[in-house]
C-alpha cells in the first residue's frame, strides 16, 4: 500500500507517501510557522516557499496539493495515515477514524494539549481533502498499553487517578518499536525471546524496556515531561520544588511554560538545546556546558541499570534518534560503567558508527566480549507508522473477508526437461498444448506417462509444461503409499536427495529418474504487489483458513511464493482438497495468530 503520513504539530506538519511495505518514500512535505505571520512550505526536500495559510486547514489544503501533484505517475495514495500523540486508555493499536474515534481523540485534549488538538485539526482537513480512502489514527501511546500496573500506576490514591485518568501512558512508542525490531532483525533472532532497552535520545528524549516484544517500562509518564534531561524539558524533578515555584507566585501557565519550554539542556548549559553546540562549547571549557552533558548522561545510564533490573537481564541496548544516532561523545558517557551487566563499548567502533534509514540503519558499538549487544539504530517512525496503518487495514479486509485467496486443488503431474520429453517420445518431440492452466504461461499437456514404484504404478498421469531444467513428479500422500514411495514435502524445483522413479510413455519408452518424487509444499502464489497487500514476502510461511460448509480447516505451513509472473492462487494436493471438501471456486484468509493481530511468520531455510 501507498501510505500517506501526516503528522500534525502544534505549527508545523510533515507528511510523506510511504511504500508501507518496503519503506520507500515517493514524496514528502514539511510545513512550520502555521498561524505565524510568513509559513513556509518545502516539498521533496526543496527550497523553501512562503505560502499564505493561517491554519492547519488550508495548509493542508495548499501542501497534499502540491503533494499529491509531485507523486510520479503510477503512484496514488491508498490510505492516510495519522500520527496522534496521546492515545489515552481507549487505544493500544492503530485504529480506522469515525466520529467515535474523533470525539475519544478530542477527549484526550486534556492529557496532550500542544499535541492532539493539532492531530485532530490535521484529521478533519485531511478527510475533506481526501475524502474516498480510509484514515488511520495511530497512537504514540499505543505501544506502551502493555505496561504492568506496577509500571503505570502513580502511588496516589486509586480514585483519584481514576477520576482524573492518572497513570503512565509512555511516548515514542512508533520509535520504540521500530528500533526494537530492527535490533532483533540485526541479531537474527525474534524480538519475542529479547530484552532490549531503547534509548530514543533526540530533543525529546525516553527510554523503554521492551522486554520479549512489549513494552513494560518507559521512562515518560502521563505526559512527556517526565523521565530523562531533554532539549527544554525537565525531566524527572521532586514536586516540592514544583509547589515551592507556585508558592513563590509563579502561576500554572508559567510553570507549564518553565518546564516544557525553559529546562533540560537549554536551562542547564544557558546556550540552547542543541547539543552539538553544547559539545562544541564543552570542549572549549564552559562548565554550563560540561555539567549539562554529565547530568544527561548519568539519567539516561541511571534509566538503563534500572531497566535491566526490572527485566531481570538484558541483550541489547540500542540508542537512536538525533543525540542517539549521532553523538559518539554521548553513548561513550552513557555506556561507562556498565561493564557489571556485560555491556562493553568498543570505543573504535562507537567513533565510527554512522547510520542511516536506508543504506546502513544499524551499526554495532559493542566489543566483541562484550554480552549484551549496543548498537545504534537509525529510527524511522514514519515506515512504522505507515506498516501498522497498512497492516491494520488488511486485518481489517481480512476480518470482513474482502481479502481472500482463490485455492486450488492440483492432482498428481509431472514436469519435465526437454531431454527427458524426447526420451519419452522420440528424438525432437515437443509437448503439446491440451489446456491453460491458472498461472501464466503455463499449461496442461495433451502427453501422459505411467510413474512407476516399487509396489505399484499409476497410469495417465499428466505432464504440465513448458518443459523445465529439472524432472520432478508430485503427487500426494495417498499415492505415495499406493506407489511404495517416501516422498519427502518440498517447495517446487526443491528436489535434491528425493527418491526416483521410472516414468513410462505412451508408446512403451521408458526415463529411470534419479531424484525428483516429491510431495508438494502447499504454497501461495503471488505478484509482488498481493505480497504488499498481504503484509507477507517471498519464503515467508502462513496459515490460511478455508471454510467449505462443515469442514472448515486452517491449513499452516503454507509457504508463500512471489514473483511478477503469478497469479494469485493457492494450491494444495488432492488428499488436503478432499480433507476440506473443497468445490470449484474455493477461497481461503490469510489469518493471523499473534495478539498484536499482525501475520504470524517465519521464514523459510532457503533465505
Amino acid at each position: 500500500m501507498k501510505i500517506l503520513i501526516v503528522n500534525c504539530g502544534s505549527s508545523s506538519l510533515k507528511g510523506a507517501v510511504l511504500d508501507h511495505a518496503s519503506g520507500a518514500r515517493h514524496a514528502s512535505i514539511k510545513v512550520e510557522r502555521i498561524g505565524e505571520p510568513e509559513p513556509r512550505m518545502r516539498i521533496n526536500h526543496g527550497d523553501w516557499e512562503s505560502i499564505q495559510a493561517d491554519g492547519h486547514k488550508l495548509a493542508l489544503e495548499i501542501g497534499l496539493s502540491r503533494l499529491v501533484a509531485a507523486l510520479p505517475d503510477d503512484i496514488k495514495v491508498d490510505a492516510v495515515a495519522h500520527r496522534v500523540v496521546h492515545g489515552g486508555d481507549a487505544f493500544d493499536r492503530p485504529t480506522v477514524i469515525d466520529e467515535d474515534v474523533e470525539a475519544a481523540i478530542e477527549e484526550n485534549f486534556v492529557l496532550a494539549p500542544l499535541h492532539n488538538p493539532a492531530n485532530l485539526a490535521g484529521i478533519k482537513a485531511a478527510q475533506q481533502i481526501l475524502p474516498d480512502v480510509p484514515h488511520v489514527a495511530v497512537f504514540d501511546t499505543a505501544f506502551h498499553s502493555t505496561l504492568p500496573n506496577r509500571a503505570k500506576n502513580y502511588a496516589i490514591p486509586k480514585s483519584y487517578a481514576a477520576e482524573h485518568r492518572i497513570r503512565r501512558y509512555g511516548f515514542h512508542g512508533n520509535s520504540h518499536h521500530y528500533v526494537a525490531l530492527k535490533a532483533a532483525e540485526y541479531m537474527e533472532a525474534d524480538e519475542r525471546d529479547l530484552r532490549i532497552i531503547t534509548c530514543h535520545l533526540g530533543n525529546g528524549c525516553s527510554v523503554a524496556a521492551v522486554e520479549f516484544g512489549r513494552s513494560v517500562e518507559t521512562s515518560m509518564g502521563m505526559t512527556p515531561l517526565e523521565g530523562l534531561v531533554m532539549g527544554t524539558r525537565v525531566g524527572d524533578i521532586d514536586p516540592g520544588i514544583l509547589l515551592t515555584m507556585l508558592r513563590n507566585g509563579m502561576d500554572v501557565d508559567e510553570l507549564d511554560r518553565f518546564l516544557n519550554k525553559e529546562c533540560g539542556l537549554a536551562g542547564l548549559s544557558g546556550v540552547g538545546n542543541d547539543m552539538r553546540d553544547i559539545e562544541e562549547r564543552a570542549a572549549d571549557g564552559d562548565d554550563a556546558c560540561r555539567q549539562a552533558i554529565q547530568v544527561f548522561s548519568h539519567r539516561v545510564r541511571k534509566y538503563i541499570g534500572s531497566y535491566a533490573a526490572v527485566m531481570g537481564g538484558v541483550d541489547a541496548i540500542v540508542f537512536t534518534a538525533g543525540i542517539g544516532e549521532n553523538s559518539s561523545q554521548a553513548r561513550h558517557r552513557i555506556a561507562q560503567r556498565l561493564e557489571y551487566m556485560g555491556a562493553v563499548l568498543d570505543e573504535d567502533a562507537n567513533r565510527d558508527a554512522s547510520v542511516d534509514k536506508f543504506d546502513n540503519p544499524v551499526a554495532e558499538i559493542s566489543s566483541r566480549n562484550s554480552r549484551v549487544r549496543i548498537l545504534v539504530v537509525a529510527t524511522d517512525e514514519q515506515f512504522q507508522i505507515a506498516k501498522d496503518a497498512a497492516n491494520h487495514l488488511i486485518e481489517e479486509q481480512r476480518s470482513h473477508g474482502e481479502l481472500t485467496i482463490p485455492v486450488a486443488v492440483s492432482a498428481r503431474h509431472v514436469h519435465l526437461t526437454q531431454e527427458a520429453v524426447e526420451g519419452l517420445f522420440g528424438e525432437g518431440y515437443q509437448l503439446t498444448e491440451r489446456n491453460p492452466l491458472s498461472q501464466p504461461g503455463q499449461f496442461a499437456c495433451n502427453e501422459t506417462v505411467t510413474v512407476v514404484g516399487p509396489k505399484r504404478q499409476l497410469e495417465r498421469v499428466r505432464i504440465l509444461g513448458p518443459t523445465r531444467s529439472k524432472n520432478q513428479v508430485e503427487i500426494s500422500r495417498t499415492d505415495e503409499f499406493y506407489l511404495g514411495i517416501d516422498a519427502p514435502v518440498r517447495a517446487s524445483g526443491d528436489v535434491a536427495n528425493s527418491p526416483g522413479c521410472t516414468l513410462i510413455g505412451t508408446d512403451g519408452r521408458t526415463v529411470e529418474l534419479k531424484e525428483g518424487v516429491i510431495c508438494a509444499w502447499r504454497h501461495i502464489h503471488m505478484t509482488p504487489e498481493d505480497a504488499e497487500l498481504f503484509g507477507v514476502q517471498d519464503r515467508d510461511v502462513v496459515e490460511v483458513a478455508v471454510s467449505s460448509g462443515g469442514r472448515d480447516l486452517v491449513f499452516g505451513d503454507v509457504l508463500v511464493r512471489v514473483k511478477s509472473s503469478y497469479k494469485l492462487e493457492m494450491h494444495i494436493d488432492t488428499d488436503e482438497g478432499n480433507a476440506a471438501e473443497l468445490s470449484k471456486g474455493a477461497e481461503g484468509a490469510l489469518i493471523s495468530t499473534d495478539q498484536s493481530a499482525h501475520l504470524t511468520r517465519r521464514r523459510t531455510k532457503y533465505d
